[in-house]
C-alpha cells in the first residue's frame, strides 16, 4: 500500500470516529435533554399540583375563619327538614316534613333542633338523622348558619349579650310561641351555641307572652312549663323560669364548662341558672374540641329518654 493510500485510509478513521464520536455525543445530548424535559414536566405538574393543593386549602380555611363567600348565610334561621330541604322562617311546624328515624316513618314526638357553631345546613341535616335514629322522634331544624369561625364567635358574645341580631332565634321564638299558642307542647334540642340561640328565644317568647297576651309571670312559667328543652354542651349559661330543663355537660369539654352550665364545683356557679328545677347530667368523656364537644360523639351516647332523665336515672 503506498503512502498516500495509507494516508487516505488514516483520514477515512478518524473521519469515521469523530463521526460516531459525534453521534453518541447527540444521543447523550438528546437523552440528557428528554430526562431533564421530563423532569420539568413532573417538576410543573409537582409545582401545579401544590399550588392547587395550596389553593384550596386556603379557600378551605378561609371558609372557616372568616366565612369566605358565605353562602349557608342564605339558610339562617330557615327550617329544615327531610332531604335538607328547606323552609322559609314563619312556615308552620306542621307543614315541615322532619327527618324520621330509619326504622320508623311514623313517628309520635317531633323534636326542634337548633345547631351550634360552623355547621352548614347540610352538617345541620346529618345531626338530625343522627338524633332522629337514636331518639326515635321526628325531628325539623332551626338553622343557625355559619360564616366562618371568627363570625360565629363573635355572634357568640352577641348571644350571651342578649345583643344584635340572629335570625335563628327570632325564627324558634315565632316557632315556640304559634305552638305553644295553638295548644301544643314542644320539645326543644339545642348543642353548643344553638343553647344560646335556645335561652334568647325563650326569654323573647316570656316577654312577648307578658307584653303582647298581657300574661302575668306565674302565667307565663305555667304555659312555658309545656316546653321541654334538652341543651348538649351548651354554651348558655341562664334560662327562663318555666320550661322543663335536662343539660348534658361533658366536664371535659370546654364549652359547657367555661360558657354554659359549668362543671359543678366552680366558684361561679352561683352566677349560673339553668332554669328552675333544671336536672343537669355530668359525665367525663374524651378529650380536645373535637373528642369532648362533638354532639354524635360525645353527647347523644349519653342522652336517655326525657322522662328519665328528669328523674335523674342515667346510664
Amino acid at each position: 500500500m503506498s503512502i498516500i493510500d495509507r494516508g487516505r485510509n488514516l483520514i477515512n478513521t478518524v473521519r469515521t470516529g469523530a463521526q460516531n464520536a459525534v453521534e453518541k455525543t447527540q444521543q447523550v445530548a438528546n437523552t440528557v435533554t428528554d430526562k431533564v424535559t421530563e423532569g420539568a414536566q413532573r417538576v410543573g405538574q409537582f409545582v401545579d399540583g401544590f399550588e392547587d393543593k395550596a389553593t384550596s386549602k386556603a379557600r378551605e380555611l378561609n371558609n372557616q375563619f372568616f366565612g369566605g363567600s358565605k353562602p349557608d348565610r342564605a339558610f339562617d334561621g330557615h327550617l329544615v327538614g327531610a332531604g335538607g330541604q328547606t323552609f322559609p322562617p314563619g312556615t308552620s311546624l306542621s307543614d315541615v316534613p322532619g327527618v324520621t328515624p330509619r326504622n320508623n316513618p311514623n313517628p309520635s314526638e317531633t323534636f326542634i333542633y337548633v345547631n351550634g357553631i360552623s355547621n352548614t345546613k347540610d352538617q345541620q341535616f346529618n345531626s338530625m338523622q343522627a338524633i332522629a335514629d337514636r331518639t326515635g322522634a321526628k325531628v325539623v331544624g332551626i338553622h343557625n348558619s355559619t360564616e366562618g369561625m371568627v363570625a360565629d364567635l363573635a355572634q357568640c358574645v352577641k348571644d350571651k349579650l342578649d345583643k344584635g341580631h340572629n335570625p335563628a332565634v327570632d325564627s324558634m321564638a315565632d316557632t315556640v310561641y304559634s305552638e305553644l299558642k295553638a295548644g301544643r307542647d314542644v320539645h326543644l334540642f339545642a348543642h353548643s351555641q344553638g343553647a344560646l340561640v335556645t335561652s334568647r328565644a325563650l326569654n323573647d317568647v316570656a316577654n312577648r307572652l307578658r307584653i303582647e297576651d298581657g300574661m302575668s309571670k306565674a302565667d307565663v312559667e305555667k304555659l312555658l312549663s309545656k316546653v321541654k328543652v334538652e341543651t348538649f354542651g351548651g354554651a348558655a349559661a341562664n334560662f327562663p323560669d318555666g320550661p322543663q330543663y335536662v343539660h348534658y355537660v361533658n366536664n371535659k369539654d370546654l364549652v359547657p364548662t367555661w360558657f354554659g352550665q359549668g362543671n359543678g364545683s366552680g366558684v361561679d356557679e352561683w352566677a349560673r341558672n339553668g332554669g328552675r328545677g333544671a336536672v343537669i347530667h355530668r359525665f367525663e368523656h374524651g378529650s380536645g374540641i373535637n373528642g369532648a364537644h362533638g354532639l354524635g360523639d360525645a353527647y347523644l351516647p349519653q342522652r336517655v329518654p326525657f322522662d328519665q332523665a328528669r328523674a335523674g336515672q342515667f346510664n
